[in-house]
């Protein structure tokens, strides 16, 4: 009775907060919030508890560890043999498969197996969410593609797309992670939750852009999905992949230098001025939320902290933390921590999101820039209800 009553409390504050900064309420069609709330649910319980749903987890996690053992191959050969010993554990094991997986994926684009894959997909989930397909496709193609590089395959319309659209597209980008760091996350922690999280953030997405941005397409664009690399030879493609695979991975590798020590730094300045640290005064901030969702309330504290940290810097900074506590917290609320944490909703996501769309449309991108912070909001609301969910079917 307690998950049920915590997922009915977490289910009323979503509401409430997506609704004050929903902007036509009167467009909210009431019967698709519901409909994709109880199929989320149903593949939340499928996911998680039931039988084939964890055959297909393991499956999955299986693929995944196998393309890991490969990527540490290449991994190997170049820093010879520093990963077999440990050093340089999160760079060489973490960030670097990263390069290999963009590369595979860009052998699946580059053969219209992923855009035919993105439009069978979309297509069956306009019919359920009742947006529009593109807003479908592009559910699908962010979580294939990545945040910043999806937006490439949409780049001959964007200049179309109402300020609406636009929101729904950057939100759907946010509010989920690409299949190429997946493998990382995964090594973090446990895949199952990794797996039920790539799910539910889609369903979520679209519950929670159902109220705040509601509206109907009277129209559809022009939705013929555009190769990313037309005109280019496959060991071109391949060669601009595996760049762009270790540029995400630097990138990521730059950021958590800068985070972290930041993080460090503020926290010895607030423990030496106020006798707690920032982790700790954020983590206040977050402890209701952390209650409402399911995590018991002696544990709310902690896993709060690491909720805000995510928020203010990224989602590898939270996970570090998590896998420190990991043995402090139930099975349970490390489950509902584990699912909040993987999505790209934080504050630098805004300015890659932004910065993405700008590199193809100016003035779309500059549209985007303006509407960051509710960008955040909404997808921070997508995790609250995808944590929300997994905190129903969990034991």
């Amino acid at each position: 009775m307690a998950h049920i009553f915590h997922f009915i409390l977490a289910m009323v504050v979503v509401a409430v907060l997506a609704l004050l900064a929903s902007k036509n309420r009167k467009q909210i069609r009431i019967r698709y919030v519901i409909q994709l709330l109880v199929i989320e649910v149903l593949l939340a319980w499928f996911f998680l508890n039931s039988e084939a749903g964890l055959g297909f987890v393991r499956a999955f996690a299986g693929f995944f560890d196998t393309l890991l053992k490969y990527a540490a191959e290449g991994t190997n050969f170049v820093f010879g043999g520093m990963n077999d010993k440990g050093m340089a554990f999160f760079f060489l094991n973490v960030l670097c498969p990263i390069v290999f997986i963009s590369a595979l994926i860009g052998i699946l684009q580059h053969f219209r197996v992923l855009p035919l894959v993105i439009r069978a997909i979309g297509t069956v989930l306009s019919k359920i969410n009742g947006m529009g397909k593109l807003e479908s496709f592009n559910a699908v193609s962010s979580l294939i593609l990545g945040q910043s590089e999806n937006f490439i395959a949409y780049k001959d319309i964007l200049g179309k797309m109402s300020h609406n659209r636009m929101y729904t597209m950057a939100a759907t980008a946010m509010s989920t992670v690409s299949m190429s760091i997946v493998g990382a996350y995964m090594t973090m922690l446990q895949p199952k939750y990794v797996v039920a999280a790539l799910i539910l953030n889609m369903f979520s997405t679209f519950i929670v852009l159902s109220i705040i941005n509601p509206y109907k397409v009277e129209q559809e664009d022009d939705l013929q999905l555009k190769s990313t690399h037309e005109g280019q030879s496959f060991f071109e493609m391949l060669g601009e992949y595996i760049i762009a695979g270790f540029r995400v991975a630097i990138i990521v590798a730059a950021m958590l230098i800068g985070f972290i020590a930041l993080i460090s730094a503020i926290n010895a300045l607030f423990t030496s001025i106020f006798g707690i640290s920032f982790q700790g005064v954020l983590g206040y901030l977050f402890y209701p939320f952390a209650w409402i969702i399911g995590v018991p309330a002696n544990e709310a504290l902690k896993v709060g902290s690491v909720m805000a940290t995510k928020l203010v810097s990224n989602e590898f900074v939270a996970m570090m933390d998590l896998q420190k506590m990991a043995s402090q917290l139930t099975p349970r609320s490390e489950g509902i921590l584990s699912v909040f944490l993987v999505s790209f909703a934080n504050f630098s996501s805004i300015g890659i999101v932004a910065g993405a769309i700008r590199g193809l449309n100016e003035e779309q991108g500059n549209i985007v820039s303006r509407f960051g912070l509710k960008l955040l909001y909404g997808s921070t609301l997508v995790s609250l209800l995808s944590a929300a969910v997994a905190g129903l079917v969990l034991a």
